[in-house]
Formats: C-alpha cells, sequence, structure tokens
C-alpha cells in the first residue's frame, strides 16, 4: 500500500502539479449571514401574522373573574368571623386590610366601594346598575368581553359571576 502512495506522490511532484480536490458546500460565514438574515425578517414579519391581542384580553377576563371570586368568598368569611358584620343586614361593611368594603348579606355590594375595592380591580372600566334586580357590576376589558358581577339577592343566596367570554 505505501509502494502506491510514493508512486502516486512521485507522479504529482514529477508533473509539477498538486491538484486540490474541489470542495461542496457553504463557508461559515456564509451560513451565518442567512441565520443573520433570516432572524432580521423574522423580527419584522413575526409581528404582522400573530396577534396576541385576543389571548391578552381572555386572561385579563379570566384574572378579574378570578379576582371577583376570591374577593366575594375572603370577604364573606371575614364578615363571619367578624362579631360586628350582620350578614342578614342587606347594607352593612367591613375593613380588610385597611380598605372598607361595602357589604349585601356578608358579600361585597356591586359597587366602586363594594366588589370593585375588595377584589381591587383597576386599569378596566367599571359600570354598576343599580337599577337591576339584584344590582350588578360589570368590568369591560373590550367590548364584547366583559366580568358582570351581581351582588347577594337575599341572605341565602351567593353573588353570581358572569359576562361575555368571546374576547376577540
Amino acid at each position: 500500500m505505501t509502494i502506491g502512495r510514493l508512486r502516486l506522490e512521485k507522479h504529482i511532484y514529477a508533473h509539477g502539479k498538486l491538484t486540490m480536490k474541489q470542495q461542496k458546500g457553504f463557508t461559515l460565514i456564509e451560513l451565518i449571514m442567512v441565520i443573520v438574515i433570516l432572524g432580521i425578517l423574522a423580527a419584522f414579519a413575526l409581528p404582522r401574522f400573530v396577534d396576541f391581542s385576543s389571548e391578552a384580553k381572555s386572561a385579563s377576563r379570566e384574572g378579574i373573574f378570578g379576582a371577583m371570586r376570591s374577593a366575594s368568598s375572603i370577604t364573606k368569611a371575614a364578615c363571619l368571623a367578624s362579631s360586628s358584620c350582620d350578614t342578614s343586614s342587606a347594607a352593612a361593611n367591613i375593613t380588610i386590610e385597611g380598605v372598607v368594603i361595602d357589604l349585601v348579606y356578608g358579600y361585597p355590594a356591586a359597587t366602586a366601594t363594594g366588589i370593585e375595592s375588595a377584589a381591587q380591580i383597576s386599569g378596566v372600566t367599571t359600570t354598576p346598575d343599580t337599577s337591576a334586580t339584584p344590582p350588578t357590576l360589570t368590568a369591560e376589558i373590550a367590548a364584547d368581553c366583559t366580568v358582570v358581577y351581581t351582588e347577594a339577592a337575599d341572605a341565602t343566596t351567593a353573588p353570581v359571576f358572569g359576562g361575555t367570554t368571546t374576547c376577540s
């Protein structure tokens, strides 16, 4: 084997040509440039094709919904634990963490000083409807994305939570 190799090397040097084998493929610089160009295109094109606003609205709605449910339960529990709170009264209040919360039958009232204060809702439009029976408070994230809190109708009924869920 080594004899054949020596003959081949002598043949190459004898003719004065050292032939190199042609390589196929891309250089490292070319590959890096392609990756950089694709990254730039993705940074500008991707936000145009992906719209996360409906998911954000839906997440906001779920957060407000959960905050209202939790605040309602916590307020009812605080009222039950307090000797000065009357769960059979249609108009009372309780102080939780320095915030006075208006109550109806031990649950937060459907007002800014009721469920809105108890749930610490901010950054959305809230509209109380005291003419409804029982009164409601609507938190509007978008026109088609709302949470509606309906206060307790009597001492044996808990508040009702609802609203629209499309959030487009």
